[in-house]
């Protein structure tokens, strides 16, 4: 049976986007105040921008497709996913297989002249551009804006000063990126490189504008802005889990660059705080939302206040009064002049009519996967036959996923399973280098369950399965409880009311640069003219109880 969520309506350029408050994690304190992390999941290396009185924030998606995740807030505070940039990643017959830790790294996202520009690098390509005049699309297809392996983190900057120390001018166009030293065989520099107009292609070999190799070791993720006839380059220093956020200042788009860093972890508990974007309000104050890497639990998004002291960015508080902040655990909201309801990442779906914007495969998807059943409102996977070559679900494409919501919670989803074939499989996975998964497994005198967990899959190792018990009936709700240290609980039930746990708990490791996921499968070992199914009738996010 249905049941209803707390919902709400938004209207988001003439797009209605119905979004859910999730039971496991809010930030908006309701009193005025917020705490940190504002989004408990895994978008890193996010950059943000205002139009009008709507921000929106772009992260890293790596292999996930549909890639790009753009979200939408009204107050920095609350956030929901609206759309996606890539609905599949080229080069499309690379990206048809996982990928793990390839693809989509750090974007930036721009408004200019009435266009939506998002560039992003893939670190085995080059750098790309999607341009859209609605930010809900359509989005154009990638173009190459400069090909070549290792080049990463670009940001462009639209120039409209006219100074002739700019050495550019007036409609200058400019784009500033780092590298990947596991393809170029060199990081910790940052470049800045002359554009066309049209903001399609470089036009120079650029200028080496910072190099971090003394002071700021692996400076990377940068991001160009300008003020008071200053070029500032902000960008991330010291490694993700231990760094700082730095400045850089100069007059000059191609330097000297001064530097300071302007927040680091100090007294808190916020590890490695930086690598993000900052946003004026309507009301003229300044933020800054950045990343915290935790593990498991990926790179959550936080939000800073951000104050300008002699030309010279401050984030978070500076308690010691020395130009340099520390994160905040909670503070008062941004002042946008007015109050928006309270909005969250979308989480739980019951599979009404459309698949949530929360869930990815882990490559380029077949058009015969995945298919909404709209006359009993369900998600319905057919089996896909895992690959020769595949030596684990590592390896798998067809797995359906989202990121962990929050440090502690209860996932449960409601599946009738009708397969074809011996071998056919479906299930509830948690996803990471390491991953485990209930399952129900066809097999000639029936359909069993089973507990499968596989450590370290990402260096090929196979699986280990335990075989619970045979079912009675083929449909069944799967349940797996999440703790802190992210320690995961499975259980099952044939009626939803009565839950048996299997026993072997499991601990979820991060993927390749992110946080565990979890999700949903149907797959195969041989290949015929047809295949059996799946059908999952919701899928819910909830406390533990």
């Amino acid at each position: 049976m249905k049941i209803l969520f707390t919902f709400l309506v938004c209207l988001v350029c003439n797009v209605i986007v119905i979004a859910q408050v999730s039971k496991v994690w809010v930030a908006d304190n309701g009193d005025g105040t917020y705490k940190n992390p504002v989004i408990y999941a895994d978008y890193s290396d996010p950059d943000a921008i205002r139009v009008g009185d709507d921000y929106y924030m772009v992260a890293s998606s790596f292999d996930a497709v549909p890639g790009l995740p753009i979200l939408h807030s009204k107050d920095l505070v609350n956030w929901t996913i609206i759309s996606h940039a890539l609905l599949r990643q080229p080069p499309f017959e690379y990206f048809s297989a996982t990928q793990h830790g390839n693809g989509v790294w750090a974007p930036s996202i721009r408004y200019h002249k009435g266009e939506f520009y998002i560039y992003y690098p893939d670190p085995d390509f080059g750098i790309y551009l999607t341009k859209a005049k609605n930010i809900n699309g359509p989005w154009s297809d990638p173009v190459l804006v400069e090909a070549g392996k290792g080049l990463i983190d670009p940001c462009p900057l639209w120039d409209n000063d006219a100074s002739p120390n700019a050495k550019g001018g007036r409609g200058s166009v400019y784009l500033v990126h780092a590298f990947a030293g596991s393809r170029a065989g060199i990081k910790s520099v940052i470049v800045v490189k002359k554009m066309n107009a049209e903001g399609t292609k470089t036009i120079d070999a650029g200028v080496l504008v910072y190099d971090g190799h003394e002071t700021d070791p692996t400076i990377e993720g940068p991001k160009f802005y300008k003020r008071n006839g200053y070029y500032y380059i902000f960008a991330p220093a010291g490694g993700v889990s231990t760094g700082w956020q730095l400045v850089l200042r100069s007059k000059n788009v191609y330097g000297p660059y001064e530097r300071k860093v302007v927040m680091d972890q100090g007294t808190t508990p916020i590890n490695g705080p930086h690598q993000g974007a900052w946003v004026t309000t309507q009301t003229g104050e300044d933020w800054f939302i950045h990343f915290q890497d935790k593990n498991a639990y990926g790179r959550v998004v936080l939000l800073q206040p951000m104050k300008w002291k002699n030309d010279w960015p401050i984030i978070g508080v500076d308690k010691n009064n020395d130009g340099k902040g520390e994160p905040v655990l909670t503070y008062k909201k941004p002042n946008i002049g007015k109050f928006f309801p309270i909005v969250t990442p979308q989480e739980s779906d019951e599979f009404n009519n459309k698949v949530g914007l929360q869930w990815q495969w882990q490559a380029n998807p077949k058009a015969t996967w995945a298919f909404i059943n709209s006359t009993n409102g369900t998600l319905r996977l057919f089996s896909d036959k895992i690959s020769d070559s595949a030596k684990n679900y590592w390896d798998v494409p067809n797995i359906l996923l989202q990121k962990f919501p929050a440090e502690e919670f209860t996932a449960i989803t409601k599946i009738e399973f009708k397969p074809r074939l011996e071998g056919e499989r479906t299930g509830l996975i948690i996803m990471g280098e390491s991953y485990a998964f209930l399952s129900l497994l066809k097999k000639p005198d029936g359909i069993y369950l089973t507990q499968n967990i596989c450590l370290q899959a990402d260096k090929g190792n196979a699986e280990k399965e335990k075989i619970i018990e045979r079912l009675n009936a083929n449909i069944i709700y799967l349940k797996v409880k999440v703790y802190k240290n992210a320690v995961c609980n499975f259980s099952y039930s044939e009626d939803g009311i009565n839950y048996k746990e299997v026993p072997e708990s499991f601990i979820a490791q991060p993927g390749r640069w992110i946080g565990a996921k979890i999700g949903i499968f149907c797959t195969r070992i041989t290949q015929t003219n047809d295949s059996g199914f799946a059908d999952f009738d919701w899928f819910r996010i909830d406390k533990n109880r």
